[in-house]
């Protein structure tokens, strides 16, 4: 028999959602069968598989070893550099400045080194997590951006700074505001592009309509120019609905696509600016709270903003 006491990052969550995280060898059809034969039990008494965990419940497992067998002594993450560019760091949260050419989680191609794994090492070596002390958590991201886009991503320390983060992306009380260079330059100074994206799992690619088509979703682009050049605009995008490729494909379909894109943009132009990846940045983050936050209040208006834009010393160079 095993006992787990819960802690406060593992409260909130379901009890199946909380043994499937801790225990990634029990299958989950021999977890409800235990929890319907009561081997397992929630402070000594019968439980579903839907109760809320709360802080300082005591679990009780009346299973094999073999089921319970956690994650190894060699943790991958370590084999991650720990190397981050931190914008800002305190006792719930990092927003950290990602360059393009890193992936923010795991893929295929995965070899040991993403920003969640640089953000785990780091927080372990500072002794801030440690897989031993949790039975679920583990310091996660928030936000996401692709490989070859640069800018700022957050990452929470504990499960209730991520419930919270998640929450307010989800009800769009963040401001996030990206740069990006563009081919020529757009009629308007400023303007809202509207559009549907349809997007395509298998090419990894989307598509805009200018009409409603089937499975495509509304999207909304606001964007400002900053800034022109011969041949090429400085702008700076307002993402009114985040969508996959959004910017990229949206600034695509109005003929005036990211400057270095390789997949929505023009090779010709693309070899002739010379630029290693496409011209994108989230630069910008500002917390914009119109509801409770919890232990993040301390953050409302708060502002952050990216300095070193790979791109733009490029950008002032040009005639």
């Amino acid at each position: 028999m095993k006992t787990v006491t819960i802690e406060k990052n593992d409260a909130g969550q379901r009890l199946d959602k909380f043994l499937t995280k801790s225990y990634p060898n029990l299958p989950q059809s021999m977890l409800y069968k235990a929890i319907r034969k009561k081997d397992i039990k929630l402070g000594g008494k019968r439980c579903e598989i839907s109760t809320r965990l709360q802080e300082g419940d005591v679990l009780s497992l009346y299973l094999k070893d073999e089921f319970l067998q956690q994650q190894p002594e060699q943790f991958d993450f370590l084999k991650a550099p720990e190397k981050l560019n931190i914008l800002y760091e305190d006792d719930n949260i990092l927003l950290l400045d990602k360059k393009p050419g890193l992936i923010v989680h795991p893929d295929e191609h995965y070899h040991f080194d993403s920003l969640i794994a640089r953000v785990q090492h780091y927080l372990y070596t500072k002794g801030e997590y440690s897989p031993h002390d949790e039975n679920s958590f583990a310091p996660a991201l928030v936000n996401r951006i692709d490989r070859n886009t640069g800018g700022i991503v957050m990452a929470a320390k504990n499960a209730e700074a991520l419930r919270i983060l998640n929450q307010k992306v989800k009800d769009r009380e963040l401001c996030k505001l990206y740069l990006c260079l563009v081919d020529g330059h757009l009629k308007s100074s400023e303007g809202i592009l509207e559009g549907y994206l349809e997007k395509n799992e298998k090419q990894n690619r989307v598509y805009i309509h200018s009409h409603p088509a089937p499975g495509a979703r509304t999207i909304r682009t606001k964007y400002r120019v900053l800034q022109e050049k011969k041949n090429a605009s400085l702008v700076e995008v307002d993402l009114l609905t985040g969508r996959t490729h959004q910017i990229r494909a949206h600034m695509a379909s109005i003929g005036h696509p990211l400057l270095g894109d390789g997949k929505y943009g023009t090779n010709a132009i693309n070899k002739a600016c010379g630029l290693k990846y496409q011209a994108l940045y989230s630069y910008k983050l500002r917390f914009d709270f119109t509801t409770e936050s919890g232990i993040l209040s301390y953050l409302n208006g708060k502002e952050f903003e990216a300095k070193e834009i790979w791109f733009l010393p490029i950008f002032q160079q040009w005639p």
